[in-house]
């Protein structure tokens, strides 16, 4: 296997010299053992051309409620995202240049192909690991003809991709677009959502499997590059990947679609929540048989000792167990209040309680498997039981452990918000966490628990005049400009693959 990265140049892409600096020429350190640890290395992927491409008719085949306005989307929101991650992460490429990267500014400081673009080795765009490994002849060729097939094109395209330099083929591969806009295939809209990609456990690498056909090339690309990028040079053995039921192609279709067989997995599942603790959720997009899968897999390497199954109910509303509940601080959780014990007072307030089918908190079941005791699990009633659990037994928290509920749990707040992502929150440090700003009441729970609420662009004002620094603030939720983002339908833990966090 080759894993030298090649400089390449290109017409109005970046520069022989910037070419020959890639994101990362040897392997880096990998690991995460926990939700809140300070992040110091992630994967994201910033909104790119596909998803301007979304069209109402396909949206929900690709996943998207609703289409995005893509400038908008990028230059008002993720852009500060970046930007926080940066501050945090590697504050040297960002410090003293928010002025000159305000909303109106140019965006090559935040185009993965442009020779301005910040280029990081903390904050690390899936795009530019991508771009890298296609200098390789061999995996260009083999990925080229992969993607092909999956996407049933003509051996005259597959021809036609191989005449791309490897930036604008990564644009390609991803976008499912040409420099000229024709569409060759569907683009990727969620693959901002780079949880789903896959989930680090201590020093491994889980990689997926998507329970959709939209997210089928996003799988593929991430497999080449976890397998090729110098970047994980050091973790080839250390990659696990979900197998398939040996036996489901020879059952009926409708019985290999089920449950018990298929085997998908999708990162919002997943949580690595302390270091000998792993939370695997069975949801609308990950299988049972894919939880015990990841089970097996992770006590057979001795990863943790503690692995429990979360499963709730299949719907569009949840999704993941992220969309549910997130870690704030070591003592501090916020979640869905229907699908919680301390959420039965609200039930009953709620007029819409009297008129639903059933309790959706009916479908919420927690058993929790200790390695060596597989065949014991134990069950746990409810949420609120396993995240105190969580933080007295696996974190060592002392003090009481607070529960901060979507929309404040008030009705009609509660679901609402948690739609548009309240519940999922990702964690910069213990303490510091980034959420959407359009869910107000969940913003001002926190704020009633002793949080402070910021925007994230006064909060990047303050770093700049040295009011404030990331080392410094604690207890604060950083809220990001969201009106678009939150169509997506995912947070900024679904925006983030840790890669490395501090232990706690």
């Amino acid at each position: 296997m080759k894993t030298g990265i090649q400089p390449v140049e290109t017409a109005g892409q970046p520069t022989e010299k910037q070419a020959a600096q890639p994101t990362a020429t040897r392997s880096a350190r990998i690991n995460v053992s926990s939700e809140i640890g300070t992040l110091r290395r992630m994967l994201i992927h910033s909104p790119d051309r596909g998803l301007g491409k979304v069209v109402p008719s396909k949206a929900q085949d690709w996943l998207f409620e609703d289409i995005v306005h893509l400038n908008m989307m990028r230059r008002d929101e993720y852009d500060y995202y970046v930007k926080i991650l940066l501050y945090f992460l590697d504050p040297d490429k960002v410090r003293g240049k928010i002025a000159s990267l305000g909303p109106d500014s140019d965006r090559n400081f935040f185009k993965p192909d442009h020779n301005e673009y910040f280029r990081s080795s903390k904050v690390v765009d899936v795009q530019s690991l991508l771009s890298e490994i296609l200098a390789d002849e061999v995996i260009r060729t083999r990925l080229i003809a992969a993607i092909c097939g999956i996407e049933r094109t003509s051996f005259r395209t597959q021809q036609k991709l191989n005449e791309f330099d490897p930036v604008e083929l990564a644009k390609i591969m991803i976008s499912g677009s040409l420099p000229d806009q024709a569409m060759l295939f569907a683009p990727l809209p969620n693959f901002i959502f780079t949880r789903d990609i896959g989930i680090v456990i201590n020093d491994h690498i889980l990689l997926n499997k998507p329970a959709k056909l939209a997210r089928t090339r996003e799988a593929l690309l991430m497999q080449y590059i976890f397998f090729n990028h110098p970047l994980f040079a050091d973790y080839q053995d250390k990659i696990i990947e979900i197998p398939d039921n040996e036996h489901a192609f020879l059952l009926p279709d409708a019985d290999a679609n089920s449950d018990v067989t298929r085997s998908t997995l999708e990162g919002g599942d997943v949580m690595m929540i302390a270091k000998r603790h792993l939370i695997v959720g069975v949801s609308e997009r990950t299988t049972l048989y894919a939880a015990q899968q990841v089970m097996r897999l992770v006590f057979a390497k001795s990863l943790v000792d503690t692995v429990t199954i979360v499963k709730i109910p299949k719907k569009r509303d949840y999704m993941h167990i992220d969309t549910v509940f997130t870690q704030a601080k070591r003592n501090v959780w916020v979640l869905l209040g229907s699908l919680a014990r301390t959420g039965d007072e609200a039930k009953k307030r709620d007029v819409i309680h009297f008129f639903a089918p059933k309790d959706v908190s009916e479908d919420l079941k927690i058993l929790q498997f200790k390695k060596g005791s597989e065949q014991k699990p134990i069950e746990i009633e409810n949420l609120e039981d396993l995240l105190v659990g969580i933080s007295k037994d696996d974190l060592g928290v002392t003090e009481p452990v607070q529960f901060i509920y979507s929309g404040n749990n008030e009705f009609p707040f509660g679901a609402r918000e948690q739609w548009t992502d309240s519940c999922n929150l990702l964690a910069l440090k213990d303490g510091v966490v980034v959420g959407y700003d359009r869910n107000q009441k969940t913003t001002d729970a926190f704020q009633a628990a002793g949080f402070d609420v910021v925007r994230a662009a006064d909060l990047l004002d303050r770093f700049e005049r040295g009011e404030s620094s990331p080392e410094t603030i604690e207890n604060t939720f950083i809220m990001l400009p969201s009106a678009e983002l939150s169509r997506a339908r995912g947070g900024s833990h679904c925006m983030s693959l840790p890669l490395l966090r501090e232990e706690l």
